[in-house]
């Protein structure tokens, strides 16, 4: 039997277990109910650091928490240790426009904190989602097409790697700061983010809802407008399959103005893509009232799903009507539509490792149970043909052909080395399926 290290009397104070009354809100995920046998808790990078170093040492499954809203679940585990890295949470001007951002912070959090200093930074969708697991993965949110995603204005992190180092990326070392920028997982646990927010007021919100034709002809539209639209436009959308009444689009579009002759100008088209309006309403309001600190809760596994997505260049009518489709089977998944391109697109594909820059749309399908997966990969299947790439924080089942997908060719072979390197006795990959070596599994992926 192996024999445990001993546990740093400073981890010791903050290390959770069964039968501790904080032990049911800290061992699952927002999809997933686990049972770890140790929750660690540090409360700085160094500590961060001990909790590797133990980890590592131990053998056991490791998994790595900043907010625990991640749709795979590997924020948790079954009898093995969680670093949670929630007590890491400052967010600190250090020179306008930069930031640094602890991990454990979640996005509400950060925009309530910039709001009144006329500042936020775009950070996908929801105040509840954690610091740590967007920033270094991508970032689709409500500001994308205007301000780019999350990764694109981190400038700097600080990393502890797998052998418990702490060390600093930035501009100097430009293989590591690519890696950050999309993959940022593959250098190890990332304690604290520098990253340039964006000068922002009052944005224009807006609630635009249309019939949509089954034959796809409104999801094309709406695609080939955004592909020209102005930049201060961004709309994520949800589409809906009411049976044989037919199909609803609503939309909801974000404007980065308080400017109410440019919001109107900018949302009233998206009211004439569809077969007929069915409601459109407006305000000015913070960008603290999309990504909200009431927004928090705890996550206890309340939301199982399967979730998977792709990228698109844009809607042509063959790849429009695979959606409609997708709305429409049997299985009933839940669609959503986020709107890329914009500033997203002005940066070349091999800058950071999210590579996708030529690709306008996002689309994220869900199911629930009881389906168990089969539902939404048989509803799903036809519109993969179309695909061109995937996000992979949009992925409830993480595998070896979805991690391709979100690093396509010579991107995937550079994260690969990086980690390799990094983490050459695979401390991060244990139990982590997706990340398995070849040599382990015939299905896994060393990178």
């Amino acid at each position: 039997m192996m024999t445990l290290p001993v546990l740093p009397p400073e981890l010791e104070t903050r290390a959770v277990r069964a039968g501790h009354p904080e032990y049911p809100a800290l061992r699952s995920t927002y999809t997933t109910t686990r049972r770890p046998e140790l929750v660690l808790r540090p409360r700085d990078e160094h500590e961060v650091a001990a909790a590797v170093r133990y980890a590592a040492a131990s053998g056991r499954v490791l998994s790595v928490r900043s907010g625990g809203h991640g749709l795979a679940g590997t924020a948790s585990n079954d009898g093995g240790i969680v670093i949670d890295v929630g007590a890491l949470r400052e967010v600190t001007v250090i020179h306008t426009p930069l930031v640094r951002i602890g991990a454990g912070a979640r996005w509400g959090e950060v925009a309530a904190r910039l709001a009144p200093l006329g500042l936020a930074i775009s950070s996908g969708d929801h105040g509840n989602v954690g610091v740590g697991g967007l920033a270094v993965a991508g970032g689709v949110g409500w500001l994308t097409r205007s301000f780019g995603l999350t990764i694109d204005r981190v400038r700097a992190a600080a990393v502890v790697t797998a052998s418990g180092e702490i060390i600093r990326v930035d501009h100097t070392q430009p293989e590591l700061l690519w890696a950050l920028r999309g993959a940022g997982d593959a250098l190890g646990i990332v304690t604290s983010f520098d990253i340039d927010a964006m000068p922002l007021g009052d944005i224009g919100i807006a609630q635009v809802v249309v019939e949509a034709d089954a034959g796809g002809d409104t999801l094309r539209r709406w695609s080939e407008h955004l592909s020209q639209a102005p930049r201060e436009l961004t709309t994520n959308g949800l589409l809906f399959s009411q049976g044989a009444s037919g199909f609803v689009l609503q939309l909801t579009a974000v404007v980065a103005s308080d400017d109410q002759h440019e919001i109107r100008r900018l949302v009233q088209p998206l009211a004439q893509l569809g077969v007929r309006t069915l409601g459109l309403q407006a305000s000015v309001a913070p960008y603290s009232a999309l990504i909200s600190a009431d927004q928090l809760h705890s996550n206890v596994g309340q939301q199982p799903s399967n979730t998977t997505n792709a990228l698109f260049p844009t809607f042509d009518a063959p790849t429009a009507k695979a959606v409609m489709d997708l709305a429409a089977h049997p299985a009933s998944p839940f669609v959503q539509l986020r709107s890329l391109g914009g500033v997203v697109n002005d940066v070349p594909a091999d800058a950071t490792a999210w590579a996708h820059r030529h690709q306008q749309v996002l689309v994220v399908a869900s199911t629930f149970p009881p389906d168990g997966g089969r539902g939404l990969d048989a509803a799903f299947a036809p519109l993969q043909e179309y695909a061109d790439g995937a996000y992979r924080n949009f992925e409830s089942r993480p595998h070896r052909s979805s991690l391709e997908r979100a690093f396509p060719g010579t991107t995937g072979e550079r994260v690969s080395e990086i980690r390799e390197r990094l983490d050459p006795e695979g401390v991060f990959w244990r139990g982590r399926r997706e990340f398995t070596r070849p040599e382990d599994s015939a299905a896994g992926l060393a990178s």
